[in-house]
C-alpha cells in the first residue's frame, strides 16, 4: 500500500489590524481557511460595501489566494460577493494591504465583528503558457457553449 506523500507546510506572514481580530486557524485536513469580519457591519438592502477582514498577508512565492463566501454566508446575511471569487496575489502584501470582501446586500443586514463570512485557500499561480494559432481545431465538437446534456432524448 502506497502512502501519500504530504506536502511541506507553507508559511504565511500575517499582520492583524487590531487586537479585536480573532486569529486565523488552519485546521489540518481542511481545504479552506475561514476569515472574519473585522468590524460590525450594517448594510441596507441593495447597498454595496467592502467588508474589512482585518488582515494583511504575505503569501509564499508562487502562490495566490482565492477568496469566496462561506456556504452559510448568503443564508445568514443576504450578502453576495460581487466579484464572484477574489484573487489576491502575493504582491498584495504591504503593511496597509488589508484584505477585503466586496459585497452586495440583497436585504438589510447586520454582521457582527468576528463572524466568519468568507474563506480562502492558497493555490499555485498560473505557469507561463504559449498559444499556438490554428485554422481548425482537430478534436470533435461537443455542440457549443451550454451543450452538456443536450443530446439526451427529450420526453
Amino acid at each position: 500500500m502506497a502512502i501519500a506523500k504530504k506536502e511541506p507546510s507553507q508559511n504565511i506572514v500575517i499582520k492583524y489590524h487590531g487586537p479585536y481580530v480573532e486569529k486565523i486557524q488552519f485546521i489540518d485536513g481542511a481545504n479552506w481557511i475561514d476569515l472574519r469580519a473585522a468590524e460590525d457591519v450594517n448594510m441596507l438592502a441593495n447597498s454595496f460595501a467592502f467588508i474589512n477582514l482585518g488582515v494583511s498577508m504575505k503569501l509564499p512565492d508562487g502562490y495566490e489566494a482565492h477568496l469566496v463566501p462561506r456556504s452559510s454566508t448568503y443564508k445568514k446575511y443576504g450578502i453576495l460577493q460581487v466579484n464572484g471569487m477574489g484573487i489576491i496575489d502575493n504582491t498584495y502584501c504591504g503593511d496597509m494591504d488589508i484584505w477585503m470582501m466586496p459585497v452586495y446586500a440583497t436585504r438589510a443586514t447586520y454582521i457582527p465583528r468576528n463572524d466568519r463570512i468568507c474563506q480562502f485557500r492558497i493555490m499555485k499561480i498560473q505557469p507561463p503558457v504559449t498559444f499556438t494559432e490554428v485554422e481548425f481545431m482537430e478534436d470533435k465538437s461537443r455542440g457549443g457553449f451550454g451543450s452538456t446534456g443536450t443530446n439526451e432524448i427529450k420526453k
